[in-house]
């Protein structure tokens, strides 16, 4: 045997261990993706008749503190081991202890729906994630996968229930490593995580399910005058993002400390927040308020939008409601870049859309899967833009997110070293 031929033989056998490893997250990728993304369909289908339904017949707004009690109970007494919800997601990447529950996914989605049924303002991606999450995690105990092994799995159930729930493969992928630790990408899952993302998001779409589409006509060439606006607005979409993660733990501390019997806090939130919507006579800001998204494209809003739909919703979470908060935060940020037409020369449609991914960076810590998400959903043609936005948002919204259990992997920048160590030094 020549010394060309043993070198192909050794080329073959290098080529093995690859082959393997792409055969097996290719396996787990296709069951993964295509049963996420068959729940995801079904939960955004039924999502979308509640809604309708909810809206036609407004009285059952009235019906929201019953609706709370009994999320209240069902997690009292079946759901102690899965309350944590997407922070447990996170722990269990951290710190793997147990198997995610398979019973979060059918607690979460019954919260959920029962949450917008009766008129509660809270989003989808907490639901679809926690989905993806549990029903991945199955995998590690059927196949006996070892602890690195199990967090490219829960990794994948991320991906997954982010993708196919707002029809966004690349964003969904990107979120699923950036989100574990503040600063640091998990690159090791990076081939998974891609290949479940489209495959759950394939799926989903094959079951004829549709998503909101959002256009932003004109893109004007960037300029020194147009970059430091748009640095501008980055910042404050940064500090409405760290406005809402405060609220949030807020208003759940609020409810902790005031209510300790956990079943009653939904019950008394509901009872405050039907009041409101009552008050304000409108459901605008109640449930996942696409419409008015899509409305901040192209219409002048009220300038307070923002604020209401951001009070409500942490209202909402922090009484103990079930769902997520990714599309509050993009009505939020979409509200508020329309606001700010008034006073930055830039397109409307362009602003917000600069808010709707930028807020949702801030809040996450995830700016390099915000700016995927804005060119997926609105066009390359809009990457600067929305990039400049969603790092200046991330850099703005402090070290604390809308996820208690993310881990900072690192300081954003320099300064926040600086500042916590005179705020040590006046403690001590």
């Amino acid at each position: 045997m020549t010394n060309q031929h043993i070198k192909r033989h050794i080329t073959t056998l290098q080529q093995i261990p690859f082959l393997l490893y792409l055969f097996k997250w290719v396996f787990f990728a296709i069951i993964i993706g295509t049963i996420v993304g068959s729940v995801s369909a079904f939960f955004l289908t039924s999502l979308n008749w509640i809604t309708n339904w909810r809206e036609n017949h407004v009285w059952v707004i009235a019906l929201l503190p019953l609706g709370g009690l009994f999320i209240g109970l069902m997690y009292h007494y079946w759901g102690t081991s899965v309350v944590k919800g997407n922070n447990q997601l996170l722990e269990e990447l951290h710190s793997p202890k147990q198997i995610i529950p398979l019973k979060m996914a059918p607690l979460i989605l019954v919260g959920t729906l029962i949450t917008h049924l009766f008129g509660g303002s809270a989003g989808r991606e907490g639901t679809a994630v926690q989905m993806g999450g549990a029903i991945a995690d199955q995998f590690t105990h059927l196949f006996q996968l070892s602890d690195p092994d199990r967090k490219i799995i829960i990794i994948m159930g991320i991906s997954a229930g982010f993708a196919s729930v707002f029809g966004t493969p690349l964003a969904g992928a990107i979120f699923a490593l950036e989100i574990m630790v503040l600063g640091r990408v998990r690159y090791e899952a990076i081939l998974p995580s891609f290949l479940v993302a489209l495959i759950a998001s394939y799926t989903c779409t094959t079951w004829n399910v549709s998503h909101t589409h959002y256009s932003i006509p004109y893109i004007p060439k960037i300029n020194p005058e147009l970059f430091f606006y748009t640095i501008g607005a980055g910042i404050l979409f940064g500090i409405t993002a760290l406005v809402f993660s405060k609220s949030t733990h807020f208003f759940s501390k609020l409810f902790k400390d005031r209510i300790k019997y956990a079943p009653l806090r939904p019950f008394i939130g509901g009872i405050i927040i039907a009041l409101i919507v009552w008050q304000l006579g409108t459901t605008k800001y109640i449930g996942l308020g696409i419409p008015t998204i899509t409305e901040a494209f192209n219409y002048n809003l009220p300038v307070y939008d923002f604020i209401l739909k951001l009070l409500l919703t942490a209202f909402t979470l922090g009484a103990g409601f079930k769902g997520g908060e990714v599309t509050p935060l993009f009505f939020i940020g979409a509200t508020l870049g329309n606001a700010l037409f008034l006073f930055v020369p830039l397109p409307i449609a362009l602003l917000a859309g600069m808010g709707f991914v930028a807020v949702f960076s801030g809040a996450t810590n995830t700016p390099i899967a915000c700016t995927i998400m804005g060119m997926e959903l609105f066009g390359i043609e809009c990457g600067l833009y929305i990039g400049l936005a969603s790092i200046a948002a991330y850099l703005c919204s402090g070290h604390t997110g809308i996820y208690s259990s993310q881990i900072i992997g690192g300081p954003k920048h320099h300064l926040y070293n600086r500042i916590k160590k005179r705020l040590n030094a006046l403690k001590q």
